[in-house]
């Protein structure tokens, strides 16, 4: 590249707008390269992998100011001609590393042509996905030993990654190694490597390696999984490495469950089983190997074709996974082993994916806030947010985060499993015939629902054919939710969770039912069916839930100087399902503009697919981490004090203003024994 006042050839790069003056003859690609244009080729220009496709354009460019003729780069050569004739070659398009530039010249470089193409998100919150994967094909020609240079195959091959990639320092595992001289002489000293180059930022740092070598150029792709292990799911998204496309997702259920429902029962069975943690450490790897494979089956693959993979989950799973006792998670002051992130040969997992597969595992955050939590962080990015953005990871421990630009806290919250329907007297997991939808006549206190694998409410035409199949089975976490909500907006539950007897709601669908009430939402005890019903203690499990909840967001607002927040993120699949006003009915989340509460969904498989697709993301991520203030709820004195207040519904203390713009909730009180058929019927607003 020459000067700015030379007289050599202008070239333009669109849409980056890199320029810069090249003598007559140098390659397009060359160009791009010296300018930091982000053009991709796997071949290293001998015009075989087609990577290097760029688009000129002719004619009067006063924005530029320039003219371009259509002599402006070379002919069209024999090269092209002879990818055109195998796999076509879209009109007007060039290879770059075959043209040369003439004169004057304006190139455009395709999405398709970009080694950092993104993967557009579809929500409108959500950053997109810059592809920049950890493992690429690099195809080489590798000078054939000869008596005067006696240097190994490994070490020749190693020097021609040097001098046309610039890959410095790389290794190979011993199963390359095996193979390699024979690929090498059947590829007649031509191969494609596929090549982990690491990350050169953060912890989880590791020096490039050799992962596989085949003879000749080869165009196979190349592929990454990014798992979410939840403590009751596991879910992988198998991507393409080279497109970012997700191929195939595919979940099931942990198998540790059977030996606790949530985190510190396991926890409790390792420390009372010799043996225990390394039980649930085979379990889980187990499973993980059995979703691996059958993710690779619906994607039509081997499982050795998977070259990378991400992990994310919380702190007890993270060291059930990695084989390393739980024991001091258990107690105070909830050690983690290690904090940082971490990157390993999938093989010392005892994963069964590709030899030489790395795996790379998120930083976490605290003692119960994890790489899941990472992973959201990653997504949603809070530390970007010009707005006050509360983040909920909503499961069996609640993980919160608050901030802006400014700074971002981050602590945990137990709330256990009933927001997931366990501990609650009809509860199920969501399945199909689970009740997902409540709403509830605030006049004649009848209920009608929706259950999953059906769009059609109970009262309308067809939900008995419609549930045929499933049944209506229980009642899951997004269903007890708004059941509970919707009792509080009819009157049939007051402030405190007590549930009315028939004679002060008006109903016979609240029942007497030991020293307290409970209401029916389904009766099919005639059809042989079950008796589905919100029962008093199911109400306190669904407190004592919503309270930890609440108040680990309101300790992170003290910390942070406010009592509101802009908006507020539900993540995780519960998250999905939670319908905001209900949500807020139940003092689940702080009070907010309905509108301005939204679902990210699985946020943290997000996470872990954007660590995946861009290995630059890893030490952006590490680096965050670093810098979130982490809170710990259990010496914090004023979250007891929040906890006792948010037991009310929605709260007995924090006002909700914004709320009581939408819902008018009647005030009942069913603790005094009395009423007139409907108990006290003076109405508040919030």
């Amino acid at each position: 590249m020459t000067s700015e006042n030379s007289t050599d050839p202008l070239v333009i790069f669109t849409p980056s707008g890199k320029r810069g003056h090249f003598p007559t003859g140098t390659p397009v690609l060359t160009a791009a390269r010296q300018l930091g244009v982000d053009l991709d080729s796997v071949c290293g220009g001998r015009g075989i992998c087609s990577k290097c496709q760029v688009e000129p354009s002719f004619g009067e460019f006063p924005k530029h100011g320039v003219t371009v003729a259509e002599t402006a780069l070379s002919e069209w050569n024999k090269v092209e001609q002879r990818y055109d004739d195998k796999r076509g070659l879209t009109k007007g398009r060039r290879l770059g590393c075959q043209a040369t530039i003439q004169s004057d010249v304006v190139i455009d470089v395709p999405a398709g042509s970009q080694v950092h193409r993104q993967v557009v998100r579809k929500r409108a919150e959500a950053r997109d996905i810059m592809i920049n994967p950890a493992v690429r094909r690099y195809y080489v020609e590798v000078e054939q030993p000869d008596m005067h240079e006696p240097s190994g195959d490994l070490e020749r091959l190693r020097q021609a990654l040097e001098k046309h990639f610039d890959i410095k320092g790389i290794d190979a595992d011993l199963h390359v190694l095996q193979s390699l001289q024979t690929t090498l002489r059947k590829g007649d000293w031509k191969v494609t490597c596929a090549v982990s180059t690491g990350i050169t930022e953060g912890t989880g740092a590791q020096k490039p390696a050799i992962l596989q070598v085949w003879p000749g150029y080869h165009e196979t792709p190349l592929y990454g999984l990014a798992v979410d292990l939840g403590s009751t799911t596991i879910a992988a998204h198998l991507c393409d490495l080279t497109t970012g496309e997700v191929v195939a997702s595919s979940g099931i259920m942990n198998p540790q469950i059977r030996f606790g429902e949530d985190l510190m029962s396991r926890v409790s069975y390792s420390m009372m089983n010799e043996g225990g943690a390394a039980e649930m450490t085979r379990a889980v790897r187990e499973g993980m190997n059995a979703l691996f494979t059958q993710i690779a089956i619906e994607a039509e693959i081997g499982t050795d074709q998977i070259m990378d993979v991400v992990f994310v989950m919380n702190p007890v799973m993270h060291h059930l996974f990695l084989g390393i006792d739980p024991y001091e998670l258990g107690q105070a002051p909830f050690a983690l082993c290690t904090s940082e992130a971490l990157s390993v040969r999938a093989s010392t997992l005892g994963l069964t994916i590709h030899p030489s597969a790395r795996a790379y595992i998120l930083p976490s955050i605290a003692g119960h806030v994890g790489a899941d939590a990472a992973a959201v962080t990653l997504s949603e990015a809070p530390d970007k947010s010009e707005d006050l953005v509360l983040l909920v990871d909503v499961g069996t421990n609640a993980e919160i985060q608050l901030g802006n630009k400014e700074k971002v806290y981050a602590c945990s919250s137990p709330t256990g499993p009933a927001f997931e329907g366990a501990q609650i007297s009809s509860g199920q997991r969501a399945a199909p015939g689970a009740i997902e939808r409540v709403e509830i006549n605030s006049e004649t206190k009848e209920p009608r629902f929706r259950v999953i694998g059906s769009e059609i409410w109970s009262d309308e035409p067809g939900f008995a054919e419609a549930v045929a199949t499933s049944g209506i089975t229980g009642i899951c976490g997004s269903g007890i939710i708004e059941a509970v909500a919707e009792m509080r907006m009819a009157g049939i539950l007051d402030a405190s969770g007590l549930i009315g007897s028939a004679e002060q709601v008006g109903s016979t669908r609240c029942f007497a039912d030991g020293r307290t009430n409970s209401y029916t939402i389904w009766d099919g005890t005639a059809d042989g069916g079950p008796l589905i019903t919100v029962t008093n203690p199911d109400i306190r499990a669904i407190q004592m839930a919503k309270a930890a909840l609440y108040s680990g967001a309101r300790l992170l607002m003290d910390k942070f100087g406010t009592d509101t927040v802009d908006r507020v993120v539900l993540a995780g699949a519960f998250g999905a399902h939670i319908s905001p006003k209900h949500a807020m009915v139940l003092g689940m989340i702080p009070d907010c503009e309905i509108d301005k509460v939204t679902s990210a969904g699985n946020a943290a498989g997000t996470g872990a697919r954007i660590a995946l697709l861009n290995v630059a993301a890893r030490g952006e991520i590490e680096e965050i981490v670093r810098n979130i203030i982490k809170i710990e709820t259990a010496i914090e004195p004023s979250f007891q004090s929040h906890f006792v207040n948010a037991s009310a519904i929605p709260n007995s203390s924090d006002p909700f203003p914004i709320l009581g713009t939408h819902v008018t909730l009647p005030d009942v009180n069913y603790n005094t024994g009395g009423g007139d058929g409907g108990g006290r019927r003076r109405r508040r607003r919030g």
